[in-house]
């Protein structure tokens, strides 16, 4: 497939040590070239890199000193040439740099248009380019241990499998079907065809089993820390944050709009926000708080409840239970180095089974607990992460769940001893589901869009 030169800033925007222009395509080592006062990158040796100026060839002034990175195709990330322009960090000559590539031939890169040729020229499948930018994004050891096996193949590996076996027995019923005077081609029989499916679904449904976790991991969970005023949401987010993010009064309704920040708790992501606390106001902006603390409730994975403990339940804390029926949340009551006046069978009852965690954030005890708590929540077993086929990504969820279901429908049809050309349809249509998920059945808009999301330059 023949593409033309494309280029891009491959490094955050902003002051730092280095920043990286990368090139790839046909061109990128000319283009280059022309620009480059030091070797001759043309006789340069593949993967080696060299010192020396970049000159603008127009005005002949020089943009900058730097580094040149020469990698010829096949070996390299799109399998086409790359060059990597290294100049000293900051806006200004990077800017300058990849204007000058520009003006002699190269095109700026669509987000994620590297890592797209590098799918398109068959380097990697859709599975390992969507966990390029899984590794990019992770937030936690664990999630960039799951991204670096779907990068590394592992998920592909099983998915081919799959697949292969299913297609054999599509063969298989086919060729019966097309050649019965063959006699030396084993008949496709129920009982065959059944034993195929069912080790497919069983792969399929393990992935499953772990698809949550893996999605917690990647995603993180959404948290939202609520309660009455003053008991303790913002100190609690300053003590899992480790950071004084949140400020802390003895002023009710210090909190007025929400803050959000990711913290890594035992391994799992989460996504803290700390709400306005709900009361009664006729205070407009705290009002506007309390109207989002509301509707942060239906939108959260995770309700952090905190009480007070040396206080007595109220009306408000009450409506706040109720408000909770049917999400996962956990009850902290907060304050237990001051007299108890909270009644705990009454608490007891309104958990309704969830946790109820203690601390004493001025004396930072319990922290421990609640982590505990939370680990126990979402993970009945200590993380894999070293689970060679974690599935993560939403989108190989519902294509793994579209495939189960298509497999349970090929299941009934031999129950009911349907002629195995029907059966075989839904047995396709698994076949075309899971590759989906790498690539080898997905729409050129499918494709378009999942790399849209990536950032410039990768």
């Amino acid at each position: 497939m023949d593409f033309d030169t494309i280029a891009a800033i491959s490094t955050p925007v902003g002051e730092g040590a280095i920043s990286i222009v990368r090139l790839s395509g046909p061109e990128a080592i000319n283009i280059s070239n022309q620009l480059f006062s030091g070797k001759d990158l043309n006789e340069v040796e593949s993967h080696t890199i060299h010192y020396g100026k970049v000159i603008d060839p127009t005005s002949e002034i020089v943009a900058d000193e730097v580094m040149i990175t020469v990698m010829r195709a096949p070996k390299t990330f799109t399998c086409e040439d790359i060059v990597e322009i290294n100049c000293h960090g900051g806006l200004v000559a990077v800017s300058r740099i990849l204007e000058i590539v520009l003006e002699r031939g190269a095109r700026i890169a669509e987000p994620g248009e590297f890592t797209k040729r590098a799918f398109l020229n068959g380097r990697i499948d859709l599975s390992q380019a969507e966990a390029v930018m899984d590794v990019i994004q992770s937030k936690t050891n664990q999630a960039m241990n799951v991204a670096l096996h779907q990068l590394d193949g592992k998920l592909s590996k099983l998915i081919i499998e799959l697949r292969q076996a299913l297609i054999e027995t599509i063969a298989h019923v086919e060729v019966n079907i097309d050649y019965p005077e063959y006699d030396d081609v084993e008949e496709m029989s129920h009982e065959m065809m059944a034993e195929k499916t069912a080790y497919v679904h069983d792969e399929i449904d393990r992935l499953l089993q772990v698809a949550q976790q893996g999605k917690i991991l990647r995603e993180g969970i959404k948290t939202a820390i609520i309660g009455r005023p003053n008991v303790g949401k913002s100190s609690l987010m300053n003590s899992l944050v480790q950071e004084e993010k949140a400020i802390v009064t003895d002023i009710p309704g210090t909190t007025r709009d929400m803050i959000e920040e990711y913290v890594n708790v035992r391994g799992i992501p989460l996504q803290l926000i700390d709400t306005a606390g709900i009361r009664e106001t006729k205070d407009i902006v705290e009002k506007i708080g309390v109207e989002r603390s509301h509707k942060i409730l239906q939108e959260a994975d995770l309700i952090l409840l905190m009480l007070n403990y040396n206080e007595t339940l109220t009306d408000e804390d009450r409506e706040i239970f109720s408000l909770l029926e049917d999400l996962n949340f956990i009850v902290i009551v907060n304050k237990v180095d001051l007299e108890q006046q909270i009644d705990v069978t009454e608490l007891t009852e309104l958990a309704r089974g969830s946790a109820i965690i203690t601390t004493s954030l001025i004396q930072e005890k319990g922290i421990d607990d609640l982590e505990n708590a939370l680990a126990d929540l979402f993970f009945s077993k200590e993380i894999a992460s070293d689970e060679a086929t974690y599935v993560s990504n939403a989108r190989h969820i519902q294509l793994l769940k579209q495939s189960k279901t298509a497999l349970e429908e090929a299941t009934n049809g031999l129950a009911l001893n349907m002629p195995l050309d029907m059966i075989q349809i839904d047995v396709r249509r698994t076949w075309e589901f899971l590759g989906e998920i790498i690539g080898d059945t997905a729409s050129e808009s499918l494709i378009d869009q999942l790399f849209s999301q990536f950032c410039l330059g990768k």
